[in-house]
């Protein structure tokens, strides 16, 4: 570890006012904000440089989904005045560039002890104090702890026999080298065809010999049409800034520029429904499942609409056993919608082999590469693109209790429960940044972070001003939200995907539908009213002074 990593070292037990877990866009702003109201912060990054997600997906092909002039702060009218973004959609390394100027800007970096990993995170009932533990030895202490570790952030191994054996290399979407990755005339396998894999395919397959593609799972992928931002597109949504913001922080998705329906599928002819999906996918981007008010409703609506997608793939895709293969048969929209530059194209090239392991999954990895019943594959490099153990798996990593007590792994045995998806009851103190129960992955997340460090900055100025020491949510509130949470989602067709949303790609991890579907300008009202009225389902008590 060099010198400067070093630096930010502390003492073995030191005290804080807060301590932050993460330093990507959510812990980055959590500090700006503590740091306004003169609170002593420490920050806990595991990565070597600041970025969270955008530092560790550094992938060929990593790229936003949502528009960059969007995916980003707007905490600050001088910072969006003055950063630069090049294209509608942002590659990671320009969203990585982005998020070290705001380090810089406001001078956060000094806050951030870098190479750190929490390991746990105890709660002290008589002095009022979490007393949080690192990989590195540091165990410091602070009245509140503040989880920013995103929703997107534990790599999901494979789980595949003979790894170790491999002669080759291996890599994984989710924690990519640094270093550039040639794979120039090298046999590639790539498994998994999620967000990730959608993203990397095409761009390894402009460098590979020969490209096998594992897919357990066809998906709906829907084209980005990324194009270079232009002086004029950038003068003009700067100069409605004001407006774009607040339409997106009001709106279902916290982007400004979906459509809010208000028409059924059903309601409309199939000639102007068809020219809505046809107007939307030329378009570009992800939101084709708004074009209608009953798309994750109605099963028919649905229906309408993945029929349209399905029919453009089988356009694309020109060999029909292959195009049969990439068509998806779920619903539209109940896994995450990818957005892509020529990923169906890519199975049109001669090198590129799409390998069906749903009828003969993979047994094992070989030396040589990839075995499965219907025949071995010989490799010279496996890319992961398995995902994420999603919005619960770094937060349950850690050993995070109450001294003597409850364990949030225990808690969270058969699902996650939080109040309002930023508390959970029975950890008193502990915050949670776009935690399930809240809308984080459904949304924008760069606005649901926002809005969720702005409650959390007023809800401990709150705290300070009226004395009060700990804030616990109550049982009882916590049971009505993940009732309501529950309830909202059983609504829509979202639960009946096999997603990550609900944990479909963990063996073992609980059924469960996590985020909230209720709409990003909802659910802020709901919280809103929830501060109003005094932080109503909390208990506030003044305890002993930690």
């Amino acid at each position: 570890m060099s010198h400067d990593k070093q630096a930010g070292r502390i003492a073995d037990t030191d005290r804080y006012d807060a301590v932050i877990v993460g330093a990507g866009f959510a812990g980055l702003y959590m500090l700006y904000r503590l740091q306004k109201l003169g609170m002593k912060v420490k920050v806990f990054e595991s990565g070597d440089n600041v970025g969270g997600t955008w530092y560790w997906n550094r992938y060929p092909g990593a790229r936003c989904d949502v528009e960059s002039m969007e995916y980003s702060y707007s905490f600050s009218e001088e910072l969006q005045q003055e950063w630069k973004w090049s294209e509608r959609y942002a590659t990671q390394p320009e969203i990585l560039k982005y998020i070290h100027h705001v380090a810089d800007r406001f001078d956060l970096r000094r806050h951030v002890q870098l190479d750190t990993r929490v390991e746990g995170a105890e709660f002290d009932p008589v002095a009022n104090f979490w007393t949080v533990k690192t990989n590195q030895g540091d165990a410091v202490q602070a009245p509140f702890c503040i989880m920013a570790t995103g929703c997107l952030s534990t790599a999901k191994l494979p789980e595949v026999a003979g790894l170790d054996s491999f002669r080759g290399k291996w890599y994984h979407t989710g924690f990519w080298p640094q270093e550039a990755v040639d794979l120039t005339d090298k046999r590639v396998g790539v498994i998994g065809t999620g967000s990730s894999g959608i993203q990397l395919i095409p761009q390894v397959a402009k460098q590979a010999k020969e490209l096998y593609v594992f897919q357990r799972t066809a998906n709906y992928s829907l084209p980005a049409r990324n194009k270079t931002i232009t002086p004029e597109m950038e003068t003009s949504t700067k100069q409605r800034y004001p407006q774009v913001r607040k339409q997106a922080r009001e709106s279902p998705s916290g982007v400004s520029y979906f459509n809010v329906p208000t028409k059924s599928a059903l309601e409309v002819s199939a000639e102007e429904r068809q020219g809505t999906y046809e107007a939307l996918w030329n378009d570009g981007g992800i939101g084709l499942t708004r074009a209608f008010n009953d798309l994750l409703v109605s099963e028919k609506a649905n229906q309408t609409a993945a029929d349209f997608v399905r029919g453009k793939i089988r356009s694309i895709v020109k060999d029909p056993k292959v195009a049969d293969l990439l068509t998806p048969n779920y619903r539209i929209g109940t896994k995450r919608l990818c957005a892509d530059s020529n990923y169906f194209q890519t199975f049109n090239q001669p090198h590129v082999h799409l390998v069906d392991i749903k009828k003969a999954p993979i047994t094992n990895i070989t030396p040589d590469g990839v075995s499965t019943p219907d025949g071995d594959y010989a490799l010279d490099a496996i890319i992961f693109a398995t995902g994420f153990d999603a919005m619960t798996g770094t937060l349950l990593a850690m050993d995070i209790r109450v001294k003597g007590g409850a364990k949030l792994r225990d808690q969270w045995e058969h699902g996650p429960r939080t109040y309002l998806g930023i508390m959970t009851a029975g950890l008193p103190n502990l915050f949670m940044i776009t935690a399930p129960g809240s809308p984080s992955v459904l949304s924008n997340v760069v606005v649901s972070i926002e809005q969720h460090v702005e409650w959390i900055t007023d809800c401990l100025t709150y705290l300070r001003k009226n004395n009060v020491q700990r804030i616990d949510p109550e049982a009882g509130a916590q049971e009505a939200w993940v009732s309501h949470v529950n309830e909202l989602a059983d609504r829509t067709l979202m639960p009946k995907g096999a997603s990550w949303y609900v944990g479909a790609n963990v063996p073992g991890k609980p059924r469960v539908f996590m985020p909230y579907v209720g709409g990003v300008g909802v659910y802020r009202q709901k919280c809103a009213e929830v501060a109003a009225n005094g932080y109503t389902g909390f208990n506030l008590s003044a305890g002993q002074p930690g």
